[in-house]
């Protein structure tokens, strides 16, 4: 929608000249409001028939974050629902330029991020990760929660929609028997879950703000991997963090596989193009 709906628009009392569309990805429309008390919020609208709960679903991942003591997250003002479409309204944060210790600062912070632990994985709602569901059930072991909430159903969900044939099933699930052995043992961390270049800020103070979670308890290596994926991130960022808390040896080799789900992601999203790199990646398991 170019222009926001009158129901909304009713609610919240707004004028056109009051109403600044943002960019806001595939999914959700993304308004910059100026509200009658000259305060700017956010809100960000969906289909609430199309995509349910998933603003409730972001918002209390938003909490988690916040609740880490790590980065500046944008504060939850209300989520409300208007005839079929659902509102996440937020606090307003003005964007700038990165100080010089940006990507120093980054690191020490996604680091303290993923000391947040808990013993077992996943351990919180369910959410989305883009327009996909997000199966977020608590398990004891990596190797479980990995396989069970994130690879069984994407691969399923890439088969239903033939993105991959018979045969390509079975070779992505030969990767099954190897993920035990992959990953260090750790403690479940605090992920993003979604940490591409496009769900980070830099905020008018030059420091870092994080945005549009895919929150669960993981292996903090997946943040690792995606952060990887599209680029964006200063190497620094992770000289920083290994500095704070350091990975396990060999951390950079394991990046592809932590891309793996991510990938799977992308291909049930926008297509056959994305399956490509994942068999380049398991292609050694089967």
């Amino acid at each position: 929608m170019t222009s926001i709906p009158n129901s909304i628009s009713s609610h919240y009392q707004i004028r056109p000249q009051q109403c600044q569309l943002l960019a806001g990805g595939d999914i959700n429309d993304v308004y910059c409001i100026e509200l009658n008390t000259n305060e700017k919020v956010v809100l960000k609208i969906n289909d609430a028939d199309e995509f349910p709960k998933m603003f409730e679903a972001e918002a209390e991942g938003l909490e988690l974050l916040k609740q880490s003591g790590s980065f500046r997250i944008p504060k939850v003002r209300s989520v409300v629902q208007l005839d079929t479409y659902q509102i996440l309204e937020l606090e307003y944060l003005a964007t700038g330029i990165p100080n010089d210790d940006f990507s120093e600062v980054f690191g020490s912070q996604l680091a303290i991020l993923h000391q947040n632990q808990k013993e077992n994985f996943g351990g919180v709602n369910d959410n989305y990760i883009g327009s996909l569901p997000q199966s977020n059930q608590s398990h004891p072991t990596w190797t479980d929660f990995f396989i069970s909430e994130r690879l069984i159903p994407l691969i399923k969900r890439a088969f239903d929609q033939r993105l991959i044939d018979t045969t390509e099933r079975k070779q992505a699930e030969s990767f099954f028997a190897y993920v035990d052995q992959l990953w260090p043992k750790e403690k479940a961390s605090l992920i993003h879950g979604d940490l591409w270049s496009g769900n980070y800020m830099i905020l008018s103070n030059g420091q870092p703000a994080l945005i549009d979670p895919a929150v669960y308890f993981g292996h903090r290596e997946m943040d690792i991997g995606m952060m990887h994926l599209f680029g964006g991130f200063d190497p620094d960022i992770f000289e920083s963090y290994q500095n704070l808390y350091p990975l396990e040896s060999g951390w950079q080799k394991r990046i592809p596989y932590n891309q793996v789900y991510p990938l799977l992601v992308h291909l049930c999203l926008f297509g056959r193009g994305y399956w490509s790199r994942i068999d380049e990646i398991i292609d050694e398991f089967y």
